[in-house]
Order: C-alpha cells, then structure tokens, then sequence
C-alpha cells in the first residue's frame, strides 16, 4: 500500500523502516526534514510538507508528539490549495471516498483526540486510531501491539499496515477515543513498573546492598517480569539511550490524569499524581530526552 508516515521522531522512524520491510509504499514527513532524511536512503520517499505526503496515498498514518502536532497537520495537509475556490482541483486532500484513510497513532488524550475526530469530521477524513504500545525496538522490527479503535470498515482497509506495524492488534471499539483510553491504561502501568523496579533497586543500593541482588531475587518466581530486568541493566549502569523518551512518558501521565479527572468517576488519581512528582524530578534533573529507566534518578540524584 502506499502510505505517508507523517512525524519521523522515535517511533516514526522505526514504523517508516517496517513499512518498507514488508514492502509498502512509504513517503516520510517530519517538521524538521533532518530527522527524516536518512529513511530515504533506505527506500522512503521523503517530501518537504504534509500535504505532499499525503497527496496520493492510501493510508496516512501520523505520529506526532502531542495533540497540537496533530492538529496542525490535520489542517496543513487538508486545506484547500486555494480558500477562494471551489472546484475539484483545489478541494482538501484526503476528503474523497477514495482518499487515505488517517491512522492517529499519536498519545494525545482524550480531550485532543475529540478535536481531532471533530476537524476529521469537518474536512470529510475517514479516521480511525491506532495506538503503539511499545517502544523504539518494537516499532523497528514490527513487534508493536496495534491499539485500533474507529468504523469496522475504515479498520479493515487498513489492516495490512497495521499487520506491517506490529505483531497483534487490539480493537478497543469502534470509536476514536477508545484506543486512546486503553493506551492510557497501558502507559499508565509502564510508568508504574518502571518507577517501582528504581525504587526497589535504589532502595536495596541505599540499604547497603548490590542492587543486582533485587532482580536476582526476583528473577524466575511470580512477581518477576522481563521488562524489570532490560530497564534495571539500564539504571544499574546508569546509562539510557532513549526507547521511550521520559519527557514522553510525563506527557502521558499528565493526560491520564486529566482524562481521569474529566470522567468524573470518583477515580483516585494519588498514584497517577506521585508519578508525576518522579518523572517530572527526573526531567528536571535533565534526563528529560533519556529513556523512562532514566526515572531511576529521581531516587539517586
């Protein structure tokens, strides 16, 4: 299929090379062309503005930082070549009943993720959700879950691009929003376990211990998971070449918490906020742009 890949930060750049692994289409898109330029010595096509990538594709597929990014391309790459005229030749991209269907596959929140189902509904964009759970390895080798909420009929023409992203997909519903709710779920306990497995191995290197002795003692029974030992080799080392950039994971906390509040549920969000307090003393310290491990400094530093 031909498919335009718009944002080639971390994610994007792994899902650009597995599309083009399994043989698809792909043009590439990034606000800062830099970031884009080396996928077009592996085979994408890489163009200057949205509206160029989306030009003839069958899927587009956005993944961009937060919900003003998408937003802003949304109507970059739809709007009329010429606002003062009405024919064909100047109408909004993607608006045919044979345009792309768009794939949202950013962590935007609930709030954004209505604006952005209320501009798609406006332009005439056949929309649907796909929400990444994983990280940069995952997205590289096609190892995502594919998080996809919208109309069954939009999910099904862009299936094969889905089945190129990742190794399974989860419908949550057929909404756009329900994807988005089941990724903050999901994130929700990534930030969890993360900031849990720093503290326990602070907490036994406080206590006088090695704290290699924690995953140890750990490894093999019940409460063991593999996650706790990829991310402690990297707090122990103290080294955190970015998988998931922490800057991120706040970004995404912060929309739990306000999605959590707006349902107006009685939801405790006591844990939501002390996870908020970690990571954020963690950018602060400047690991910001480092993995989420990288929360392990909240506990040391």
């Amino acid at each position: 299929m031909k498919v335009a890949v718009l944002g080639t930060g971390i994610m994007g750049q792994g899902v650009v090379r597995t599309l083009l692994h399994e043989g698809h289409d792909v043009t590439a898109w990034n606000r800062t062309r830099d970031k884009a330029e080396p996928l077009g010595g592996v085979g994408a096509t890489v163009v200057d503005t949205a509206r160029e990538a989306v030009d003839g594709a069958e899927v587009v597929v956005t993944v961009l930082f937060d919900g003003e990014a998408v937003l802003g391309v949304l109507r970059e790459a739809t709007s009329p070549v010429d606002p003062t005229a009405a024919s064909d030749a100047t109408a909004a991209l993607g608006t045919s009943a044979d345009g792309p269907v768009w794939v949202q596959a950013s962590t935007i929140g609930a709030a954004d993720t209505a604006r952005v189902v209320d501009l798609a509904a406006e332009r005439g964009v056949p929309l649907v959700e796909a929400m990444m759970l994983g990280t940069k390895k995952p997205a590289e080798t096609g190892k995502l879950v594919m998080l996809s909420a919208g109309a069954p009929d939009l999910l099904a023409r862009v299936q094969p691009v889905l089945d190129a992203m990742g190794a399974k997909t989860i419908t949550a519903g057929d909404s756009v929003g329900q994807g988005t709710a089941l990724k903050l779920a999901a994130n929700a306990w990534i930030a969890s376990v993360t900031a849990a497995a720093a503290q326990s191995l602070a907490l036994t290197r406080t206590l006088g211990l090695d704290p290699q002795l924690f995953l140890d003692a750990i490894e093999g029974g019940h409460a063991d998971t593999p996650y706790a030992h990829i991310k402690g080799a990297s707090m122990i080392a103290g080294e955190y070449p970015a998988q998931f950039a922490l800057d991120g994971l706040r970004k995404d906390v912060s929309l739990m918490r306000e999605a959590a509040t707006a349902a107006d549920a009685g939801f405790d969000t006591s844990l939501l906020v002390a996870l908020a307090g970690l990571y954020g003393t963690a950018s602060d310290r400047g690991h910001g742009g480092d993995d989420i491990a990288a929360v392990h400094a909240a506990f040391t530093d």
